[in-house]
């Protein structure tokens, strides 16, 4: 199952479902993907039914698939961006046993082509590619094995970060808030099974490509989790319930081979320059830069479509 969603000037947008080919659409009755999600057999049995695709897909009216959730919690469970994380900006190692997550900003999913407005080039602009689950509901104590099957859809994100900000936010102790503005999503959120043996062990195990500003950094794939992200739904439901709609990210994709396939994020490239050479040369991004995320299966679909921005810190360039 292919879902996305299409702005209509509404908030939450029009739910539809996408032909395989990710060319032509159809109206499900849900309306929202939110609303889908609460009603998921139905939604399920609606999409199996359909026989038909009768509209074109055009792709300046995607919006994120989930223009925006009850929650967003974000882990970070690639072990080579947490040591590359550690030069960067100098931290000690985390010693622990346990998934890391924060709770982030979900009231906004920027949709894939929408542009990024932000404030100053000074706060250290910085693209994370990542991988996201969105999940019904999830009761409190449910179990990693249980946990599989409420996953529901897989996403692709860009987790915006300010990277200036960021050591100011760490050393408080309280977590993000201004270091990290709302996220960008893909345009087609996908049921598991679309991935085929590519979703192992509640892993995407694709390549992620990104180009910034045309050029080439990284195609890292998101098999090496720490943790799955079945473990990150129990991890974050043991004193609580999940509403159904709720987002659970990996963190940066991110491989211990990086001088072959690259990196996900400039805070990575910056830090294997500091290993390398003793310094940090890459800048941020700045305005009027464009990146572009593309996951991509071996035989070239986009199983997510592609996220492909700009950033600007004029609004009239929305």
């Amino acid at each position: 199952m292919i879902l996305a969603t299409i702005k209509d000037g509404t908030r939450d947008g029009r739910l539809v479902a996408v032909s395989p080919d990710r060319k032509r659409y159809a109206p499900l009755s849900a309306g929202t993907l939110q609303h889908a999600i609460e009603n998921w057999s139905e939604t399920a049995a609606e999409v199996a039914a359909l026989a038909d695709f009768p509209e074109v897909i055009d792709a300046a009216l995607l919006s994120a698939p989930l223009p925006r959730a009850w929650q967003w919690l974000d882990g970070s469970v690639f072990a080579t961006h947490a040591e590359l994380m550690q030069v960067a900006f100098g931290l000690d190692p985390i010693d622990t046993d346990r998934p890391l997550m924060y709770q982030g900003m979900s009231d906004v999913f920027h949709g894939a082509y929408d542009n990024i407005v932000l404030p100053s080039e000074e706060h250290g602009i910085d693209f994370e590619g990542e991988y996201a689950v969105i999940t019904d509901f999830v009761p409190m104590g449910t179990s990693a094995q249980d946990a599989m099957k409420h996953i529901r859809l897989v996403v692709q994100l860009n987790d915006w970060s300010l990277r200036a900000i960021a050591p100011i936010e760490m050393k408080t102790g309280f977590g993000w808030v201004q270091a990290k503005p709302a996220c960008s999503m893909a345009p087609f959120a996908i049921t598991p099974d679309e991935l085929g043996p590519l979703w192992d062990d509640g892993r995407v195990c694709v390549d992620l490509h990104i180009d910034w500003n045309g050029n080439h950094v990284g195609h890292a794939n998101g098999r090496p989790m720490l943790f799955g992200f079945h473990e990150l739904i129990a991890h974050a439901a043991l004193t609580r319930d999940l509403v159904a709609g709720t987002v659970i990210g990996s963190g940066t994709v991110s491989n211990p081979n990086y001088a072959e396939v690259g990196s996900s994020c400039i805070s990575e490239i910056r830090a294997i320059e500091k290993v390398a050479n003793g310094e940090f040369t890459t800048e941020f991004m700045k305005f009027g830069d464009r990146i572009r995320m593309e996951a991509r299966l071996p035989d070239g679909t986009a199983p997510f479509g592609v996220i492909d921005q700009k950033v600007t810190g004029d609004v009239r360039n929305q």
